[in-house]
């Protein structure tokens, strides 16, 4: 079954919610990057989060996440839009520790906790608008949870899991999303806090087979549930080798020449799909020639 994304209400509309299975989207980021265990969750939950905070936005709007906690993983980038769509890397996919005191991937210890998770939003406007706070735990669901009360002033909880299978693939990913409105009342706030402080972790619920739905019912109870809609979810990169050719015009007719002296051609490789895109020298001649003209 394909990966999807709910979006839904709870108490009443006093409660947004939000959950998703991301299972063979994180697959996939692991398979195109052969990324360890350790990095694999860390990217993994950033991107469920990300692919999440892209269902709050509308239309042709995009949002990057990016997570620089100054730990050996280096930063991890992820970005996503409004349908759906999310790719994502990180600087080292190859790191890996043994299994923290709790019995899982030490997450924190790769990420760090010296660091800041920066959200830029692109609203179609002609600025954009950008988040910024500390990262507090280097596991990012709580970096999440941090960010949304302190940059946008929504209480929330943000739940985020992975498992990663002996062989490295993904097992189970997914998470969900509680945002409080302003007239949620004390009373649903301590059964949220209770329900949550009893349920299984989110990756445990999608290893057993839960739907984001059925996830959402654990977190919230399916008699406080109204689910609204739901949208596919996919590892999705809008590379190509056109928009490297923008970027290679944007480096100026000296610096192409020189790679038409030099090698004879070029190639560039996108960072979150890994394709690479090579240009023959008759191609780099035709964009000296576009910037001739």
């Amino acid at each position: 079954m394909s990966d999807y994304l709910v979006r839904g209400l709870a108490f009443n509309g006093s409660v947004r919610v939000f959950a998703v299975d991301s299972t063979k989207t994180v697959g996939e980021a692991q398979q195109r990057h052969m990324m360890w265990p350790t990095a694999s969750a860390a990217l993994g939950r950033a991107m469920t989060g990300g692919v999440m905070l892209g269902a709050m936005l509308k239309g042709e709007d995009k949002v990057t996440v990016k997570v620089e906690g100054g730990g050996p993983i280096g930063a991890i980038l992820v970005d996503s839009d409004a349908k759906g769509h999310v790719r994502g890397y990180v600087t080292n996919p190859q790191t890996h520790f043994d299994l923290s005191k709790e019995g899982k991937l030490d997450v924190r210890r790769a990420v760090g906790t010296n660091g800041m998770l920066s959200v830029v939003k692109d609203l179609g406007m002609r600025d954009n608008f950008t988040g910024q706070t500390p990262i507090v735990s280097g596991e990012i669901a709580e970096d999440f949870t941090y960010y949304f009360a302190v940059s946008e002033q929504v209480p929330s909880s943000v739940g985020l899991g992975v498992l990663v299978n002996t062989d490295n693939s993904i097992l189970a990913a997914g998470g969900f999303i509680l945002q409080l409105m302003p007239d949620t009342d004390e009373d649903t706030i301590q059964k949220i806090e209770q329900r949550i402080s009893s349920i299984d972790p989110v990756s445990k619920m999608i290893q057993r087979g839960l739907t984001p739905e059925q996830i959402l019912g654990e977190v919230v109870g399916e008699e406080n549930l109204q689910i609204l809609d739901e949208m596919p979810v996919s590892f999705h990169c809008n590379c190509s080798k056109e928009r490297f050719a923008t970027a290679l015009l944007g480096l100026g007719q000296k610096e192409i020449q020189d790679m038409i002296e030099e090698d004879g051609m070029a190639e560039a490789q996108c960072h979150f799909c890994l394709e690479t895109y090579h240009y023959s020298k008759e191609e780099l001649e035709a964009l000296v020639d576009e910037l001739e003209s």
